[in-house]
């Protein structure tokens, strides 16, 4: 019997990096295209997948591919939306990338999401290269289109040259602290122990041909025997979209990472609710340099070898989720065994929820899994996470939360469905809907900051806020209804109509009327001398000169202010607080906690 011919598929290459550091620019550069120009606020929101052909990397790497002899038939990339989608796509047991590239702006060098990459690459032993980004943005740089980095760094003056140099180190030094030996790129003899970092220009296209040559050599040097698959085997891929084509009805955008898929083949991929068993009816695949994504025509192909991206036309399709697995299943195989395997991946792949919580929805589960780990991440409790758009269902359940910072509903990229407006206007529910995630996360945290600064100005505004002040000798203007009595204030505020109570805790009536000057006031802070009108006691019985009195706050009021509004209280205040504390405590020693 023959053995199954084994070859060198094409690796697959992850672009990662911070919001607005040039991911898909840089992409945009290397395939000819504007990708970037269609994406909702130039963000990439979804995974999308382009095949560079051995063919075009020679041709834009020009004399450094000269002598060399590669085997690897071009490179798969993967552009990512945000760092968390890289978690969504997994082949067996780790990532679905061989190699990945983190994009850095050189001019602003690391940010938080450059550190959850590296962790996230760390986390899953991907091998990656630093595209340092922006390089024409260093002020004197002379660019020249499409020129490898060394020579266009040759032709600098020596100012710029330091800057390069300088701001080079500076990432050298990050990558140190996070554990990773590095240097730029033609100054590391071995790859396996140093990161190279590569500076590049998305815009001009410098450094580009740089670094796709690192990235083949990398491929070609370290990875090339596991790299090589049985075209033969059942195809393994990973499903990035569910969309409709015009001809074909519901199809699937998959990575096939592994072995073989032909039209006619059993597939079992991941839905909504259980495992679909289906046939492929057509296969898809977009031109070389095309994105998967964006492109409108395809060329239909009998059978695709992994690593491809392609779309697939099969029936019974509709409930597949992007996210999840694609198992092709051939003559021999136990199609119960592969049905297990993927009701497994599935399991692994849900986001966890809890009793209470918001709401999310969004239309793929890489993006609901990117919603759910930031809103994780910031403390907020997720109640109900799934794919689709806002229907009234959801709303009926947002509006049980008697939270109101959890009756909310954040909806990526779906619609908001008739039914669930007309529910909306007849509800306190909040909705955060549009087509970039981290706009909408940015959105709901600023409208609960303004929420909890509303309550939290509604409740100083009725709460009784501590103060204390000393009846003054020889200022006994009147002796009973009301007493009248010349006071200097000790700590906090007082103000008209609050109780007042001694130093022993015995409730000696309210503030009737505070004068200064002979004038009317409202209040009187520390260190005022002013004159108080006492509305129930007489002088010389329940209160006398040299008595300190304290405003009597009850106690839900107390609660508040060493809770919620703690912050809100001046040191002064905060003082006073705590004698008033003591000596309401005398009694219960819980009280107002």
């Amino acid at each position: 019997m023959a053995e199954n011919k084994k070859s060198l598929r094409t690796p697959i290459v992850c672009v990662m990096g911070h919001v607005d550091h040039g991911k898909t620019t840089l992409l945009d550069r290397i395939r000819g295209t504007a990708v970037v120009d269609r994406e909702a606020g130039a963000i990439t929101q979804h995974i999308g997948a382009t095949e560079v052909p051995m063919s075009t990397i020679s041709r834009i790497c020009g004399g450094l591919m000269e002598d060399k002899k590669f085997t690897v038939p071009g490179l798969l990339f993967i552009d990512t939306p945000g760092h968390h989608s890289f978690t969504t796509l997994r082949s067996r047991g780790g990532a679905l990338a061989d190699l990945a590239v983190l994009v850095v702006d050189i001019n602003e060098g690391f940010k938080p999401q450059t550190y959850e990459v590296i962790k996230i690459l760390r986390r899953f032993t991907t091998p990656f290269v630093v595209a340092a980004n922006k390089i024409d943005r260093i002020h004197g740089w002379r660019s020249e289109e499409d020129q490898q980095f060394v020579l266009s760094y040759r032709q600098q003056n020596d100012g710029v040259k330091q800057i390069v140099d300088l701001k080079t180190y500076e990432l050298v030094g990050k990558l140190h602290e996070e554990g990773f030996s590095s240097d730029r790129y033609d100054r590391v003899s071995d790859f396996r122990k140093n990161l190279g970092i590569i500076p590049v220009s998305a815009r001009t296209g410098e450094g580009v041909p740089d670094l796709l040559m690192v990235l083949v050599g990398l491929a070609q040097r370290f990875l090339e025997d596991y790299l090589k698959v049985d075209e033969k085997i059942s195809g393994v891929g990973s499903i990035l979209e569910v969309k409709e084509e015009k001809g074909h009805g519901t199809t699937l955008d998959v990575i096939l990472y592994d072995g073989e898929i032909s039209i006619g083949d059993a597939i079992v991929i991941g839905g909504k609710r259980e495992p679909i068993v289906s046939k492929v009816r057509a296969l898809l695949k977009p031109k070389s340099l095309s994105e998967l994504r964006v492109e409108k025509r395809f060329q239909r192909v009998k059978n695709v070898t992994a690593a491809a991206g392609i779309k697939i036309a099969a029936p019974d399709i509709d409930d597949a989720m992007p996210g999840l697995p694609l198992r092709v299943v051939r003559g021999g195989e136990d199609l119960e065994c592969v049905i297990k395997e993927v009701e497994s991946e599935i399991s692994e792949l849900k986001v966890a929820t809890e009793q209470t919580g918001i709401i999310i929805k969004a239309d793929t589960l890489g993006s609901l899994e990117a919603l759910a780990s930031e809103l994780k991440n910031a403390g907020v409790p997720i109640q109900k996470a799934d794919v689709g758009d806002i229907s009234r269902r959801d709303v009926v359940d947002a509006s049980t939360n008697k939270d109101e910072f959890l009756s909310v509903i954040i909806g990526f990229n779906v619609a908001i469905l008739p039914d669930a407006k007309d529910e909306i206007i007849n509800s306190d529910v909040q909705v955060f809907a549009g087509p970039i995630i981290y706009k909408l996360l940015e959105d709901y945290f600023e409208w609960v900051d303004e929420r909890k600064r509303l309550i939290e100005r509604k409740q100083m505004e009725v709460v009784i806020r501590p103060g204390a002040f000393k009846i003054l000798p020889d200022c006994i203007f009147r002796v009973s209804k009301p007493a009248i009595v010349g006071v200097r204030v000790i700590g906090g505020v007082i103000k008209n109509g609050i109780p007042l109570m001694r130093e022993d805790g015995v409730k000696v009536g309210t503030i009737k009327g505070l004068q200064s000057k002979g004038e009317r006031i409202e209040s009187a802070a520390k260190g005022d001398e002013v004159a108080v009108a006492i509305g129930e006691p007489t002088i010389g019985r329940q209160i006398k000169e040299n008595d300190i009195l304290y405003v009597d706050i009850p106690e839900s009021h107390a609660k508040a202010l060493g809770k919620e509004l703690y912050d809100t209280l001046s040191e002064d205040e905060m003082s006073t607080l705590e004698t008033f504390l003591k000596i309401k405590r005398q009694d219960k020693e819980f009280w107002g906690s």
